[in-house]
């Protein structure tokens, strides 16, 4: 029997593609939990806003956060709420329909 494919959000699609553009930090978390060793990385190199954390757990798992102006945040939340966050309002982006559907990111001053 054939397996239904899962709907892919139009919205998280692009939060993911926001979220590319975005400065990635990648860490080990060592013997801190993941969401810890982002806070201290992020305070001991003075990290500003928006940044994406890659904390590698351990070999098989990475957990993704983003910095954002109000804390730590998921990544998977930020790219379904993208428009939330006023850091990601700044990159709009722009579907160019002549050339194949090609996503083209912008920023925009506000």
């Amino acid at each position: 029997m054939a397996r239904k494919r899962k709907r892919k959000s139009r919205r998280r699609q692009e939060g993911r593609k926001i979220l590319e553009l975005v400065p990635q930090y990648h860490i080990e978390s060592g013997e801190d939990k993941p969401v810890t060793a982002a806070r201290n990385y992020i305070s001991s190199l003075g990290i500003v806003p928006p940044a994406l954390m890659v904390v590698k757990r351990n070999e098989h798992t990475t957990d993704r956060y983003f910095w954002a102006e109000k804390g730590l945040f998921g990544a998977q939340y930020v790219e379904e709420n993208h428009f939330l966050f006023p850091s990601l309002q700044a990159i709009e982006l722009q579907q160019d329909w002549d050339n194949g559907k090609k996503a083209v990111a912008t920023m925009v001053s506000r």
